[in-house]
């Protein structure tokens, strides 16, 4: 597999070619945060592009024709080719062919470039618009962190810590499509108490975050801090059973449950003019 090592002070981050893929987000110690896959989820930290979630039936309805794009688009499944390499940074691009055309009939250039400085990892993602009539696009990270944080430490004792109150209702799914209904939300103030059952029903979705951050901590555990900027909403998910969190900085989700139409009408796409790009950033900081 064609990786890349980079680190600076306090963190080093090994990243794969294959889907632009974080595999390993270490502290200066050697203490591993990542997930390192599994039986029970066989990814670590997927690039979503050009989709966020799923479409109805997995099907991209374009100008009269169909396409089969699947759950969080092909990106994850692509190798990316380096444009850079360096010891605190890198960059990766993928760019349109005949495969993704198959699938998503734009032109388009993705990029994700990681950098790494004092204690935090940082992940830019930049969609660009290389053809000549509107891109419709989505894009976000997955990365899925250990859970429990350090062994011997129990899940419930973690706690999900937002930068501000987040007392709006959130999203939920129903066979991988947005549910109509909001629900209550489970954050107290700016604190949410991580328990499995949480996710019984697929992913908590904000969709209006007020924050800009939140920390994921437990006592006596090294903890985290994820930032970003640029996306417009955040997933938290994971899988019963599994010992893993995932927080999820996104541009874009998944269908509303029974929208089928012309795929640039989809709620939460970016719309980006030829020749233009979008650009977001989210980091870790290790904490402790």
């Amino acid at each position: 597999m064609d990786q890349h090592m980079i680190a600076a002070g306090g963190v080093a981050a090994r990243v794969s070619a294959d889907g632009a893929e974080l595999q390993s987000l270490q502290n200066g110690g050697g203490h591993e945060f990542l997930w390192q896959a599994g039986p029970a989820w066989p990814r670590h930290a997927p690039n979503l592009f050009p989709i966020v979630g799923r479409l109805v039936g997995d099907t991209l309805r374009h100008r009269g024709r169909t396409y089969r794009l699947t759950q969080h688009g092909f990106a994850r499944d692509r190798r990316f080719a380096w444009a850079e390499r360096g010891t605190n940074a890198c960059r990766l691009t993928l760019t349109d062919d005949a495969e993704t055309r198959d699938k998503y009939p734009f032109p388009f250039r993705f990029e994700v470039a990681y950098a790494a400085e004092a204690d935090t990892l940082g992940i830019t993602y930049t969609i660009v618009n290389t053809g000549e009539k509107m891109l419709p696009a989505s894009m976000g990270g997955h990365p899925a962190f250990r859970w429990p944080l350090a062994d011997g430490i129990a899940k419930d004792a973690h706690v999900l810590e937002f930068s501000d109150a987040e007392p709006a209702p959130v999203r939920r799914l129903a066979g991988g499509l947005l549910k109509p209904d909001l629900v209550p939300s489970p954050i107290a103030g700016r604190k949410l108490r991580l328990d499995e059952k949480l996710f019984l029903d697929d992913a908590l979705i904000l969709d209006h975050p007020a924050s800009k951050s939140v920390r994921f901590t437990a006592p006596g555990a090294p903890g985290l801090e994820i930032s970003w900027e640029g996306f417009a909403e955040l997933g938290i998910w994971m899988k019963p059973g599994a010992d893993f969190l995932c927080i999820e900085p996104w541009c874009g989700y998944a269908s509303p449950v029974g929208f089928d139409g012309e795929f640039a009408d989809k709620p939460g796409l970016l719309l980006i003019p030829p020749g233009e790009h979008r650009t977001a950033t989210h980091r870790m900081r290790l904490l402790g």
